[in-house]
């Protein structure tokens, strides 16, 4: 199931998220072992001590001109069987999404070159279903997919759903770099928002992915009717896996007419960004990603604002070490190529 962004009714859309390039020898060891009590403290702090910390501890691992810019699309939408609370894709909610089928492979590939273009350097695929069962012929278009964008030189991400270990290593042979699996809230909220997949079952597949070799990307959706508690429960269920994930999504929830949520009050930004800082700190080399996006010319209008610059593919230290051998093999074929002499004026 698609769901680790808020939905919207464009195709495709960007998001933009914190570098994780480590830029300082002196950093502190990462922990696995925080105590629930100790992320609540931290979350706990004076907003500006906490900005003030976040940012201490983000210039210890990253370096804070950069960010990267990503591009989701929607490869099939709508008509999954499962009851997220907070989805138009949902079956079982009569909402303004239509379900359709997936996608032929040449228009996501022309949005992949369209999202390169304009400067994203990963792009997600997301398939609205609960898992990949009797989906063979589908799985194979979207592996072919994985490794035309993939032959892009990009990053390549999906969101599928549940995947057994054997998707997994299919996925990272054909050359898939992230896989989203967002565990949403807390594990004692979570059955108040679905009731159709587990907590632990979210879990698997996370550790299906990370057992694969491939590069996890795993948050929340703020604004689901959680408390503070459980944005705690969320940031310490992550922060304590034996590895961190590569990437932390924080999504604010769009409440969409006819789900469940649909008349839940926004997200105050102090709980943003109390969400965002104590993952800073909890997991310091983790991406933190602001998912939802916006478009491409407010991203680059922003981003010269304020001095920003973006991330190359595969720029990441986590991720390029579990791309290692792909990485050096793609190197030594370019080395190996003739290269034709060009001029520009």
């Amino acid at each position: 199931m698609f769901r680790s962004f808020p939905r919207r009714s464009l195709p495709f859309a960007r998001s933009l998220a914190t570098h994780a390039a480590p830029i300082n020898s002196s950093r502190p060891v990462t922990r696995h072992d925080w105590k629930k009590e100790e992320i609540q403290k931290i979350y706990d702090t004076p907003l500006l001590d906490l900005v003030f910390r976040a940012a201490s501890v983000h210039r210890q691992y990253q370096d804070p001109n950069k960010i990267q810019l990503c591009t989701l699309m929607n490869i099939k939408t709508g008509g999954c069987s499962e009851d997220c609370s907070y989805c138009s894709q949902s079956s079982r909610y009569s909402t303004p999404t239509k379900a359709s089928r997936l996608l032929d492979i040449e228009p996501v590939l022309e949005a992949a070159r369209k999202a390169k273009a304009n400067g994203s350097t990963r792009f997600c695929m997301g398939a609205a279903w609960r898992d990949l069962a009797g989906r063979k012929r589908g799985f194979e278009r979207i592996l072919e997919m994985v490794r035309e964008v993939r032959g892009m030189g990009m990053e390549v991400c999906t969101t599928l759903g549940m995947l057994s270990p054997e998707q997994a290593r299919q996925l990272k042979e054909a050359g898939l770099t992230a896989y989203n699996h967002n565990l949403d809230t807390s594990r004692e909220f979570y059955p108040q928002v679905i009731t159709t997949r587990s907590y632990d079952e979210r879990l698997d597949t996370i550790s299906a992915v990370r057992d694969a070799g491939i590069s996890v990307c795993s948050g929340g959706i703020l604004g689901l009717g959680e408390s503070d508690s459980d944005r705690v429960g969320l940031i310490h269920e992550v922060a304590n896996m034996p590895e961190h994930p590569e990437s932390f999504p924080v999504n604010a929830l769009v409440p969409i007419p006819g789900t469940p949520l649909e008349k839940n009050d926004p997200v105050p930004v102090h709980v943003l960004i109390r969400t965002i800082a104590t993952a800073r700190i909890a997991m310091p080399t983790t991406i933190i990603r602001l998912a939802a996006g916006s478009p491409w010319d407010e991203d680059k209008a922003m981003m010269g604002r304020w001095g920003l610059e973006g991330m190359r593919s595969f720029e990441q230290v986590g991720v390029a070490k579990k791309e290692g051998e792909r990485l050096e093999q793609g190197a030594h074929n370019e080395a190996a190529e003739p290269v034709a002499a060009t001029a520009t004026l």
